[in-house]
């Protein structure tokens, strides 16, 4: 039943260009995109941060100004400005008295006071309510804005009875969890600190707010749609989810990536330029990151990339518990990521201890991470959970082969390779246990001794679409299920 076109408003925490701290940045910024590309009205509604509003390359324009009450002891003067991006893509930036203040740069956008959240979650639907333009669909993003579906069916008006909502949970772990007492800072009904409502385990769950008031939810790959239905997975919420599963509303769709920034053809922050047709670059590439790592340029050494944050998630305590074990094969680690200061302690000393196989930048550096992506022979992502991934198709993109953990999207996207029937993509390990990282990791080195072989296996995954444009067709479909929904269940509207 899916329409010529929806008017989508997609609502994040954190949005690329403009304000990033991980991948849901990049899908808020990559997904309007590509709906807008397919010739959908998509535009984004974020936070009015102080380090978008002084960055000189957005001219940013006042739309709108009101006060807002979000209960009888807390009352907000709201600002919504505008920009447009260079995809065409309008963004709506909403300033909630001074909650933001203190974000002057992506790494405090999450340090903010969760009330900063509420706060921007009750404005956003008071400004819907008042808005020239009102979209079909409010796609809301995680648990900083999970309250606006909640909001909708709490404050409801004849302007925006008609929105239809979708939630997406991009990471189950993160839900928003407060004691009781934030409850009486969302202006709520009572009613609402409930079994059917926000209540959880005696503590309040945003998250779980939006799963119920929302009319579709879904989340970022199939397979981690399943596994978040179970105990191992589901963080106390595998329950409501089998019941949204059960009742049609729970989905999967795998993220994309933009390939506008993620170019072997054209990416600025590589030394030389590649493509599957032609893969001199990916060896200059290559030798550059060696010599880069002061490291001899090798081309029959393996060089592994790792990219990520330093978490138990990503499979770091796998990585740790092999120790030298892994570095006995013949490999280059090459390693950047921030996170648990243990973590980052350890890859500080393994790269103390092994100059010669190990190099450790420990913070984030974006062009950095484009290098690796580039000159890396394997790309290593063996995570104990993964509700999507974009390193492994990032990777995939610069010709660079996944060893991955099958589990959500990594599971999702990558298969094993199979040299004899020319098929597969990665190296695929499911056990999370270290010698099936490593024997993962030593099936990818041998394979990586038949130049031949291998060259074939780099131009074929380098032809596969791992672009928005695949993804985005599917949001519009679950767009087109949610408005059916809610036209056809949604109670009728009474002033």
């Amino acid at each position: 039943m899916q329409q010529n076109s929806y008017r989508v408003l997609l609502v994040s925490a954190e949005v690329a260009p403009l304000a990033k701290v991980g991948g849901l940045a990049d899908v808020a910024g990559a997904l309007p995109k590509a709906l807008h590309a397919l010739g959908h009205d998509a535009r984004i509604l974020m936070p009015a941060y102080p380090m978008v509003e002084t960055d000189a390359r957005w001219q940013i324009e006042p739309l709108a100004h009101f006060t807002l009450a979000i209960h009888p002891n807390w009352t907000e003067s709201v600002a919504v400005k505008q920009l447009q991006l260079p995809s065409g893509v309008r963004v709506y930036l909403l300033q909630v008295g001074d909650w933001f203040a203190g974000a002057t740069e992506s790494s405090r956008i999450y340090a903010v006071e969760p009330r900063a959240y509420v706060a921007f979650c009750r404005a956003a639907v008071e400004w819907l309510a008042r808005a020239d333009w009102t979209p079909q669909v409010v796609h809301c993003n995680d648990w900083h804005t999970a309250l606006i579906p909640v909001y909708l069916r709490a404050y409801r008006t004849e302007r925006t009875d008609a929105i239809a909502t979708v939630f997406t949970i991009h990471n189950l772990a993160f839900q928003g969890v407060f004691e009781k007492e934030f409850f009486t800072h969302l202006g709520l009904p009572d009613y609402w600190f409930d079994i059917e409502g926000l209540e959880f385990f005696g503590k309040v769950n945003l998250m779980k707010g939006a799963l119920l008031a929302s009319d579709r939810v879904n989340t970022v790959s199939p397979t981690y749609a399943a596994e978040i239905q179970t105990p191992e997975y589901g963080e106390r919420l595998e329950g409501l989810l089998r019941r949204l599963a059960d009742e049609r509303r729970l989905s999967g769709i795998l993220n994309g990536i933009d390939y506008d920034e993620w170019n072997p053809e054209t990416d600025p922050y590589i030394p030389a330029h590649y493509s599957a047709d032609n893969l001199e670059g990916k060896a200059t590439c290559k030798a550059a990151l060696q010599h880069a790592c002061g490291w001899h340029p090798d081309p029959s050494k393996a060089v592994i990339g790792l990219v990520a944050r330093l978490t138990d998630q990503k499979g770091l305590d796998l990585i740790k518990s092999l120790g030298a074990k892994l570095l006995q094969l013949p490999i280059q680690l090459v390693l950047l990521g921030t996170g648990d200061p243990a973590y980052e302690r350890y890859f500080r000393s393994l790269h103390k201890r092994h100059r010669a196989k190990v190099h450790a930048s420990i913070g984030f550096d974006n062009a950095w991470a484009h290098r690796i992506y580039a000159g890396a022979d394997m790309f290593l992502m063996p995570s104990r959970f993964e509700p999507c991934g974009l390193g492994q198709m990032i990777s995939l993109r610069y010709g660079t082969i996944p060893i991955v953990r099958q589990t959500g999207g990594l599971a999702d996207s990558i298969t094993p390779y199979d040299a004899e029937r020319g098929i597969g993509n990665g190296f695929v390990f499911r056990e999370y246990k270290p010698d099936a990282l490593y024997e993962a990791v030593r099936q990818a080195v041998e394979a990586f001794g038949d130049t031949a072989a291998w060259r074939k296996l780099v131009q074929r995954v380098m032809r596969q679409d791992w672009s928005w444009s695949r993804s985005a067709g599917a949001y519009a479909a679950l767009y087109a299920e949610a408005v059916e929904a809610h036209a056809r269940y949604a109670p009728a509207y009474t002033p």
